[in-house]
């Protein structure tokens, strides 16, 4: 099935780039472009794509306030942003965003995003991700629910975990393990579940609890 894709920034340049990364990409189309917050809103309901690309940072309406504007429509948001201020990650994600990315980090993170978010799952650029738990940490906030103890996992499931803690996306932990793309696949699913958690993030969440970052 195609993933239908809108993408929302106010530099006609940047709009080109993302459309030429993603239809590059198999299953992947680009329905719609709009130039500020406003426009990717009828758009959004008017095209009903499956992802919208956002940066957060657009006249008339930023990004923060489409995501909040689309929260209980079909279309799900993921941001897209030169910008990683926490005001903008914390607010993103409070408005119901399925995914934080920053603009230099690189084109398979950005596909992965939008595949995540997709498939009803979140994704953060590596970069701000220990950032935003230790946010959580200290306000004693907790992503997790229900989480197993670590020794419920396999071997390789923490190999797994482990490799999302530093920030590989998927086709990255296939190449470091040596293993299939949806081999690593299986095993996400599998940790999400036995952790009891939605998505990446809150396998990372999971991670940063139990000391399997490597970067405390």
């Amino acid at each position: 099935m195609t993933i239908r894709v809108l993408l929302a920034d106010d530099q006609p340049m940047i709009r080109a780039s993302l459309r030429i990364i993603l239809e590059d990409q198999p299953g992947i189309t680009v329905v719609a472009e709009a130039g500020d917050g406003v426009e990717a809103i009828e758009r959004a309901r008017r095209t009903r794509p499956d992802v919208c690309l956002v940066d957060v940072q657009m006249p008339r309406l930023d990004g923060i306030e489409v995501a909040r504007a689309l929260a209980d429509a079909p279309p799900r948001v993921v941001m897209v942003t030169t910008f990683d201020l926490d005001e903008y990650v914390y607010g993103a994600l409070r408005c119901g965003a399925a995914g934080f990315v920053l603009k230099d980090a690189g084109p398979s993170l950005l596909v992965e995003a939008v595949r995540a978010a997709y498939a009803g799952d979140a994704l953060i650029s590596p970069s701000i991700t220990l950032r935003l738990l230790r946010h959580l940490s200290t306000r004693g906030a907790r992503i997790t629910t229900g989480a197993s103890p670590a020794h419920s996992l396999s071997a390789r499931e923490v190999e797994v975990v482990r490799a999302i803690a530093r920030g590989r996306t998927n086709q990255e932990i296939a190449d470091e393990l040596f293993i299939a793309l949806s081999t690593v696949k299986g095993h996400v699913s599998g940790v999400q579940a036995k952790l009891g958690v939605r998505n990446r993030v809150g396998i990372l969440a999971w991670a940063w609890e139990n000391h399997l970052t490597g970067r405390e």
